[in-house]
């Protein structure tokens, strides 16, 4: 059976059909995994919702945002740091997980979360989005990518099913479909293509999961560029399958913050309100305000970390950067709304001061307070959804950000 030029596996039960909140002849397949999703409450002027993911014994509050723990850390802090920040979600890199310290190390330490004494949810990514950047590297095929290692040039092959391989090695509480991810500027016959390959690699991602579902969880990535048309279709063909959870690929990749907006503005009443949405590689607070206000849940992103290590902070008075002269003598906290351990316990200046030394402990720090900070902005949004005042605590934030 083929559809917008793809093979369909005779091997699945179900037909393909649109999905979403289009109308028509559309259903919501059951889930595969152990993973649930319950949506709370929804905002009365716009897509913006708060629900609850459970996963294991654990409940988490939505929307959330998962810190990267790119090689089994979130940089400058250690597990218990992450916990004692309230997070229960983290992101583990699939590429360079494979790569250092290797599977075979994670799979003898008993997988990831006992290598690194993470009790919480991991989910990983595929390793695409590493791959789709590092364009020197690499070369795509219909069948998957030929690439080589940043640490030591040696030459490696991913395809759909070996990256569930991998996952599975690594241990990871909801893993992610293989996919192809488009440069923002690409042509739009060559987004077509690039869809309707990460279309074939979903379709045999699945297959490779349903070998041996376990306690793990799927879910799939949707693509399509910059196209309206071409993300619509790629999300009804994701959303036909079984996947535990839909995630919007493709974006914060060299496209404008208002292509961004527009395409998730253009999914946002088509996604599927049973699973959670979750937007890959985007991380800010102005970010979030759009986001959430076309349905997305999840959100991960190194930016909270990466510009800790550069000095800057996000408070409640917009960004900070620690290495201005002017923060010299300034021995008030980081931010006076902030109640996380930076700010109760450290002044601007000392901060400040431990930058400009190039101290490790400035960015650890900084760190600790960005991550509080989005966990605290993500957890009063939340509140503003339930009281069905989303617009308003947009607003109120608009001005600072």
């Amino acid at each position: 059976m083929k559809i917008g030029g793809l093979f369909w596996f005779t091997g699945f039960s179900r037909n393909w059909v649109g999905c979403g909140n289009s109308g028509g002849n559309s259903y919501t397949p059951p889930l595969m995994g152990q993973l649930r999703f319950q949506e709370i409450a929804k905002d009365s002027k716009t897509h913006a919702r708060a629900g609850i993911l459970k996963i294991r014994d654990l409940k988490i509050p939505t929307p959330v945002f998962m810190p990267v723990g790119t090689r089994a850390t979130v940089k400058t802090l250690d597990s218990q740091d992450v916990q004692n920040l309230g997070y229960d979600l983290i992101l583990g890199n699939t590429y360079h997980l494979y790569l250092k310290p290797g599977t075979d190390i994670l799979e003898e330490a008993g997988g990831l979360h006992r290598f690194m004494n993470w009790p919480g949810v991991i989910l990983t990514d595929s390793g695409g989005f590493q791959i789709f950047s590092l364009k020197e590297l690499r070369k795509i095929d219909a069948d998957g990518v030929t690439f080589r290692s940043i640490y030591d040039g040696s030459r490696h092959r991913f395809e759909p099913e070996s990256c569930i391989r991998i996952q599975r090695k690594i241990g990871s509480d909801i893993m992610m479909a293989f996919d192809e991810c488009p440069p923002g500027d690409a042509p739009r016959d060559y987004v077509a293509r690039s869809m309707e390959i990460t279309h074939r690699w979903a379709l045999r991602s699945l297959a490779a999961y349903q070998e041996d579902e376990g306690h793990q969880n799927l879910f799939g990535i949707f693509q399509g560029g910059v196209h309206e048309d071409l993300r619509r279709e790629s999300l009804d063909f994701i959303q036909s399958q079984p996947f535990d959870g839909i995630a919007i690929g493709g974006l914060s990749v060299g496209e404008s913050r208002e292509d961004m907006q527009r395409i998730l503005q253009s999914v946002a009443s088509h996604l599927d309100p049973a699973r959670p949405h979750y937007l890959m590689g985007v991380g800010t607070p102005i970010d979030f305000l759009n986001a959430v206000e076309n349905g997305v849940d999840m959100f991960d992103c190194v930016m909270p970390t990466r510009v800790a290590r550069h000095g800057r902070a996000y408070t409640s008075e917009g960004a900070l950067n620690l290495l201005n002269a002017r923060f010299r003598q300034d021995f008030s906290p980081l931010d006076g709304k902030c109640s996380c351990y930076a700010c109760e316990n450290h002044s601007r200046a000392y901060v400040h001061h431990l930058l400009r030394a190039q101290e490790y402990t400035g960015a650890r720090l900084l760190t600790l307070h960005n991550l509080a900070f989005f966990r605290s902005f993500l957890a009063e949004m939340r509140e503003a959804i339930l009281q069905d005042g989303f617009l308003d605590f947009r607003k109120s934030w608009e001005a600072r950000l």
